[in-house]
């Protein structure tokens, strides 16, 4: 093989590795890129530009220093602003939503949520799709590919929605399928990957927010009912023999607890979401806005004053904390994140709920684990998205040829 051959096979296996790095905001420069492929600075900059020539990333044409850098400057790296997008769906317990997400985990355009569902999976995903193909429609754009989020335990790769607990959907809905079908009538010529909601909601955070650098990270959270969990190892989601790993709503914190759905008594799933807050605060859900904001919103404005919110808030993060504890004992995370609810519980009461986690779990007495608020809006979404975009991450030319 010839020399000129050889560096042209290094640079294409280069390109996947190099659009993750500044997707994920690990290669500003085209100096850190060279270090981070560990290849010359013309291989660095070959790649570089050919994933511009692409228009999936932008090199700025005239080097520039980062603050606190040393050395000669370096073209900056950075996502392509009118790049191509992945159309992102959400389906919840109080609605639905679509979007259009670039690189980098950028939010493009987003939809109305809508507040209802229906309980016929089709007709659902039947609309959530005509409203991603809308917003296609409007802005242009160019689609990768398609990635659903769903309040269920999702079987890989099959698609299959095995306990979708908290929608009127049947067990076992083909949810991959019908997506797929939804997408091909609405004329949106691409593939559709679907994925449990708190998962992907991982996934985004890993990537693009809270739980970025972390190598064994736990994430925790409410939807807008019930409790999930994901674990992110080295960067790739652990999701198990066949995609169901990590149901953590269905770990027992309360053996005299509220019955469960899934047939046991006091699980996280309803003694430490959303509707568990508002009955143990002695507050009715109202008509307007899902329970999800009106938990939260009870958090955030009557914590500081009223007794029974109080009181309820301090209930869930004892509950909440035992059964982190337990996952810290099993797992060994080096981070956990927290998201829906359980992010406003821990701005009210930080030090409650890791001293709760510290006391009850094997390593926290040696050494506590970081325990941070989810940081990113529509996280789920965002992580839907980059179900769409890892083909392209892997091999962008293939990827790119395909669509």
């Amino acid at each position: 093989m010839s020399q000129t051959r050889s560096r042209i096979d290094r640079g294409r296996n280069a390109l996947g590795p190099a659009l993750e790095l500044v997707h994920t905001g690990r290669a500003p420069t085209r100096a850190v890129l060279t270090t981070e492929l560990g290849v010359t600075r013309a291989t660095a900059g070959a790649v570089a530009a050919e994933l511009q020539t692409l228009g999936l990333i932008r090199v700025d044409s005239r080097p520039g220093a980062v603050a606190g850098s040393q050395g000669r400057p370096s073209h900056r790296l950075s996502v392509a602003d009118d790049g191509p997008v992945a159309l992102a769906a959400q389906v919840h317990a109080d609605g639905f939503r679509a979007a259009l997400v670039g690189l980098g985990g950028r939010l493009v355009a987003t939809t109305p949520g809508c507040m209802t569902v229906d309980a016929d999976p089709a007709q659902v995903l039947g609309e959530v799709v005509a409203a991603g193909a809308e917003l296609l429609r409007r802005t242009g754009r160019r689609c990768v590919g398609a990635g659903l989020a769903v309040p269920s335990a999702v079987t890989a790769p099959e698609g299959t929605a095995l306990a979708p607990l908290h929608l009127a959907w049947a067990a076992g809905a083909p949810v991959r399928e019908i997506f797929d079908r939804c997408l091909d009538e609405r004329g949106v010529k691409v593939t559709g990957q679907c994925g449990n909601d708190l998962n992907l909601a991982a996934l985004a955070e890993h990537r693009h927010g809270a739980g970025r650098g972390a190598h064994h990270l736990l994430c925790v959270g409410t939807g807008h009912r019930g409790v999930g969990g994901a674990l992110v190892l080295d960067g790739r989601l652990h999701t198990g023999s066949a995609g169901l790993a990590l149901e953590v709503g269905h770990l027992t914190v309360d053996p005299a607890g509220r019955p469960c759905h899934c047939g046991s008594r006091g699980c996280l799933d309803v003694e430490t979401d959303p509707l568990a807050l508002l009955e143990n605060a002695g507050r009715e859900p109202g008509p307007e806005g899902s329970l999800l904001d009106q938990a939260s919103a009870l958090v955030r404005t009557e914590y500081a004053t009223d007794p029974a919110v109080q009181g309820a808030v301090r209930l869930l993060i004892d509950r909440l904390g035992l059964g982190l504890a337990g996952l810290v004992n099993i797992l060994n995370p080096d981070r956990i994140i927290l998201g829906g609810l359980h992010r406003a519980l821990l701005a009210a009461d930080p030090e409650r709920l890791r001293a709760v986690v510290a006391d009850r779990s094997l390593w926290g007495r040696s050494g506590s684990v970081p325990i941070l608020p989810c940081t990113l809006d529509h996280n789920s979404l965002v992580g839907a998205a980059e179900l769409a975009w890892q083909p392209v991450l892997d091999d962008p030319l293939s990827a790119l040829e395909a669509v």
